[in-house]
């Protein structure tokens, strides 16, 4: 049985005063944000409508009270079913004025046309606003001063509520059940698309919402590319098959990936496979506040060196995980982010099996006070063989 759906609006209220105290901190009269996580993460506005590039959206956190919509009056029902009060609104789109003067307006009426605007400029942040509208937001506000504001965005959502990480754990659940499924399921000669459409069906019948993200590849002892999608080829016996996806529930993340050799698997998969497994063990054991992601980098990294292997080509060893498939930080050896209680990650170590050829593996975990909690049902210990 999955979680409710949605925050009670003493959730977003403290994140909303979480926002201003930071704010007040950096001396900001309002912050500005325009993309859908940031969007979401204040109001609990839900949409696919998202995927139309169009019309953009913005959002104003005032000093006090709660945060001003400033979006296109398509959306005005349902962002008036949230906890906000302002909601402002234009006919959009209207690209030669798409927001931009009643956004100077709001940004006005609560005082911020002098001072600091904070808005997100920094790595793994967006602007979802045409670069000129941008520029003539400034040009109007020349007595304002916009900054960087992205070290709020990152405190505020590194570190999850009690109510994000159940949501976070139930879409895990509803991934986990469906991996524990696929040996039953799969065979060799099925084609490698179809498996794979199979799954996105499974865990939509499970509970997801959807299934934005599902990668894979089949080869024997290794796959040469993780981010692909799968292809029409069939599996074949001595394949490792791997999948990796990100789905979601209520629009938080699950992100993790299984390995399954078709078959039969050699020595040589196995021993790369329990290294893996071995290393995501280091990870779990170095998860512990207070660490830094490149803690947990070194420590997975030295039990593959240890066997013999180079990294993987990822550039990191996981990720945070939340509203969407990857946050910040990353776990990578210049990333000295200190790990606190409430942070979800990945753990994704990878190695390489020989040239062009490679093998990753994944879990979920949420940083506790003792300890990391697993929110993905652990892999098997061993290399799972499907229909020896």
């Amino acid at each position: 049985m999955s979680i409710a759906r949605g925050f009670s609006k003493a959730e977003f209220a403290a994140r909303t005063r979480h926002a201003q105290q930071l704010m007040a901190e950096r001396g900001l009269g309002a912050l500005l944000v325009c993309t859908e996580p940031e969007v979401r993460y204040f109001t609990g506005f839900l949409t696919p409508f998202w995927q139309s590039p169009t019309r953009p959206w913005f959002l104003i956190v005032p000093p006090t009270g709660k945060p001003i919509a400033v979006i296109p009056e398509i959306g005005v029902p349902l962002m008036a079913t949230t906890w906000l009060d302002d909601i402002r609104h234009w006919p959009s789109p209207r690209p030669e004025d798409d927001g931009v003067s009643l956004l100077i307006e709001t940004l006005t009426d609560i005082g911020a046309s002098h001072g600091n605007i904070g808005l997100p400029m920094g790595p793994e942040t967006v602007l979802r606003m045409p670069l000129n509208d941008y520029q003539r937001l400034r040009a109007h506000l020349c007595d304002a001063t916009f900054v960087d504001a992205t070290d709020i965005i990152r405190t505020l959502r590194m570190v999850k509520s009690e109510a994000e990480i159940a949501k976070l754990a139930d879409i895990c659940r509803i991934v986990s059940n469906g991996f524990a499924a696929v040996p039953a399921n799969v065979h060799a000669g099925d084609r490698l698309c179809d498996v794979f459409a199979a799954f996105r069906t499974d865990l939509i019948g499970r509970g997801a919402d959807e299934v934005p993200y599902l990668i894979g590849a089949a080869a024997p002892g290794g796959y040469d590319n993780i981010i692909a999608p799968p292809r029409d080829a069939p599996l074949a016996a001595g394949d490792l098959l791997m999948m990796d996806t990100g789905a979601t529930r209520d629009g938080y993340f699950s992100d993790f990936d299984r390995n399954f050799a078709i078959g039969f698997a050699d020595d040589a998969t196995r021993r790369a496979y329990d290294t893996l497994f071995a290393a995501t063990e280091a990870g779990l054991a170095a998860a512990h506040p207070g660490a830094t992601c490149a803690d947990l980098f070194n420590a997975m990294g030295r039990v593959i060196a240890d066997a013999g292997y180079q990294i993987g080509n990822a550039g990191r060893f996981g990720h945070g995980l939340g509203m969407q498939l990857t946050e910040w930080p990353s776990l990578r050896a210049a990333d000295r982010t200190v790990l606190a209680p409430g942070m979800v990650l990945t753990l994704e170590p990878s190695l390489s099996t020989g040239p062009g050829r490679g093998m990753v593996h994944e879990e979920n975990i949420v940083i506790r006070v003792n300890g990391p909690q697993l929110i993905s049902q652990r892999a098997a210990p061993k290399l799972p063989v499907i229909n020896p």
